[in-house]
């Protein structure tokens, strides 16, 4: 753990993972004091920190590889994304998986902060969850949220090819009080980036494909029209 990341729970800015906690209790020999500081949480506890963080983030970059990154997503679309997850959850699993992530979203109501940019592989564009209704409305939401600002967008189509962020997701903060955060997640793991080295390269990496991406304008009309296919098949 590195000592910048201890400062900042030593300091109140940052919650330690359940795994870190676990460590630190073990380490410093607490009995599970940091453990059970720790909020209760509904979400996957590798992401628990990065939820906190959302809040007091100035900016935040999202890259989204075949999903529609969490803080975007339509409350149908997150029902369809968590039908097809395993181990399966139960009906009252689901909606409350459902209200928890539809409230992350809530920092979105605020006109100007944080400043969101969602780079969107054409994959998360193209993989139908949940039906076409379902895209449809989907793909509205994001063109609404561009077409008023409150997001930057800007798409990576197919015909593209390679490009810098192909290894996988990742969500990059940015803060007023502290050094910047990288996030990175695959299946049932996610993992907090904070050594600066690190942070700097997923910075670099992000800035390569956003180059490569197409403009705001252009990726607008590309959601917007594959909106209109979705909406035509939905019919």
């Amino acid at each position: 753990m590195s000592r910048s990341h201890i400062a900042h729970i030593e300091a109140g800015r940052r919650f330690p993972s359940v795994e870190d906690a676990e460590r630190l209790d073990q380490a410093l020999e607490t009995g599970g004091v940091f453990r059970r500081f720790l909020p209760e949480s509904k979400l996957a506890s590798f992401f628990a920190g990065v939820a906190v963080m959302e809040p007091q983030a100035v900016m935040i970059r999202e890259y989204g590889q075949s999903l529609v990154p969490g803080l975007l997503q339509t409350a149908d679309y997150t029902a369809a994304v968590f039908e097809a997850h395993f181990p399966r959850r139960s009906e009252e699993e689901r909606a409350d998986g459902i209200r928890t992530r539809l409230a992350r979203a809530d920092i979105l109501d605020d006109p100007v902060r944080p400043e969101l940019w969602a780079l969107l592989d054409e994959a998360v564009l193209r993989r139908v969850v949940g039906g076409p209704a379902v895209m449809a409305a989907q793909l509205r939401h994001i063109y609404e949220l561009a077409a008023r600002q409150r997001i930057r967008l800007h798409v990576l189509p197919f015909s593209l090819g390679a490009h810098a962020l192909l290894e996988g997701p990742v969500t990059l903060m940015r803060f007023d009080d502290m050094a910047p955060l990288a996030y990175v997640e695959g299946l049932s793991t996610g993992t907090v980036l904070d050594s600066p080295a690190v942070v700097e390269r997923c910075l670099v990496s992000y800035d390569l494909a956003l180059g490569d991406a197409l403009s705001h304008r252009e990726s607008m009309s590309f959601v917007k029209a594959v909106e209109e296919e979705y909406a035509h098949a939905a019919r």
